[in-house]
């Protein structure tokens, strides 16, 4: 049913402004008058009539796509317009003006038009998983149910900036010593490439006895220079074979992910992250009124780790066969002995869901530091390994000169 921006009079003159559905505008201005308003002007709201365009923007702009910070802020916005009292059709309307993404804009659009057919929020969401993930489509649920949706959303919200804080932290961390590696890979090719064979080209000329270091220098100076592509090919087809072969298949996901497990010092980090995501996860959905069983099924999904996943998939059955929750995740071995007692503890007193979030909030604390710790490892080691490489080659160089000038003398 379409809706209708409106300016009209009240009783004492008064000017007001709205929106109201109707199928047309002659419902709208009868609906308008029984409500004892005096219309002045009543159109289609611009957004509406720019969504055509804007849909087929979203279409074909594959570089504009909607990130966790744009359903964030989405969320949080209509978190508000609930919280202060506004029906959830002129809600989706006034976030399809606001929105800024061209995709979200078209996409809550459609949600706007399943909702206004009588459809719950959650139908008109869930045409959407790609954006909409499961906890997300399963927390609007439990608040349409509940009749709390803006106490909802604003939980679901707040899970989202933290996920996503949690995330800018962990970029943030690595984004200088990846650079610096590119960098210095970089660099040291280029010099091993086209510098040195410039300069032991002399050194083949004089048809001296080269010291081995030499030798070697000049034949991976020459590797490299004349078959660089055969390198490319083979990282490339590595890369391949690890996206195809690895992540593709479940065979190859299961090995990768208890690989890193396994990792040291990657493999504790990589579990207390999934351990800050279980905890967080799980708690926004029961404190949400989403039943115990069903938030286990959706938090297998969120922790990005089969070996881990597969620990909560069988908590889960035994819970549906009458068990607590700490039995089963302290039978894995895949949780830390702590957070299992705080779970236990938790489920005891009735405070599971306050003592989830201590969980989360005390790992994410660790997390943070961990990955300051492993940045700080990772700047020396790689200022050491490219100190040696160009040591190496420094020396290679030097030590034909240091013979020549012995001959002389």
């Amino acid at each position: 049913m379409p809706i209708y921006e409106y300016i009209a009079l009240n009783t004492r003159g008064n000017k007001q402004k709205g929106m109201i559905d109707a199928v047309n505008i002659a419902t709208a201005r009868q609906k308008l008058k029984e409500s004892e308003l005096f219309l002045v002007d009543i159109s289609e709201p611009q957004a509406r009539k720019r969504e055509a365009s804007d849909s087929k923007a979203a279409g074909v702009n594959l570089f504009k796509r909607v990130g966790l910070n744009d359903i964030a802020l989405m969320t949080r916005q209509l978190s508000t317009l609930q919280g202060a009292g506004l029906p959830l059709v002129p809600s989706l309307t006034t976030l399809v003006t606001q929105t800024a993404n061209p995709q979200l804009k078209a996409i809550l659009s459609k949600v706007r038009e399943s909702v206004n057919e009588g459809n719950s929020l959650t139908t008109g969401m869930s045409n959407f998983p790609k954006i909409f993930p499961p906890v997300y489509i399963n927390m609007v649920r439990a608040g349409e149910a509940s009749g709390t949706m803006n106490l909802v959303l604003g939980r679901l919200a707040d899970f989202m900036e933290g996920q996503q804080a949690l995330r800018t932290k962990i970029k943030s961390a690595l984004a200088y010593p990846i650079l610096m590696f590119l960098i210095g890979t970089v660099v040291i090719f280029f010099l091993v490439a086209f510098v040195v064979p410039s300069i032991t080209k002399i050194f083949q000329e004089m048809h001296q006895t080269l010291p081995a270091i030499t030798v070697l220098l000049m034949t991976t100076s020459s590797f490299l220079k004349n078959f660089w592509w055969l390198i490319a090919l083979l990282f490339s087809l590595i890369y391949i074979a690890a996206r195809y072969g690895i992540k593709k298949t479940d065979e190859g996901r299961l090995f990768w992910d208890r690989l890193k497990l396994k990792t040291p010092l990657v493999g504790p980090l990589i579990q207390k992250i999934a351990m800050v995501r279980f905890s967080r996860t799980l708690g926004t959905l029961l404190q949400s009124g989403v039943p115990l069983l069903s938030a286990m099924e959706i938090v297998k999904n969120v922790v990005n780790n089969r070996i881990i996943a597969n620990a909560i998939a069988n908590a889960g059955k035994d819970i549906e066969e009458g068990h607590n929750l700490s039995s089963p995740l302290l039978k894995s071995g895949l949780f830390p002995p702590i957070a299992i007692e705080m779970i236990s503890v938790g489920e005891q007193t009735g405070n599971l869901e306050d003592m989830l979030y201590r969980i989360a909030d005390s790992y994410e604390r660790e997390v943070e530091g961990n990955i300051l710790m492993l940045t700080s490892l990772l700047e020396p080691i790689m200022i050491l390994v490219m100190g040696l490489v160009v040591g190496f080659i420094v020396i290679s160089i030097l030590l034909p000169i240091f013979e020549m000038n012995q001959l002389v003398r």
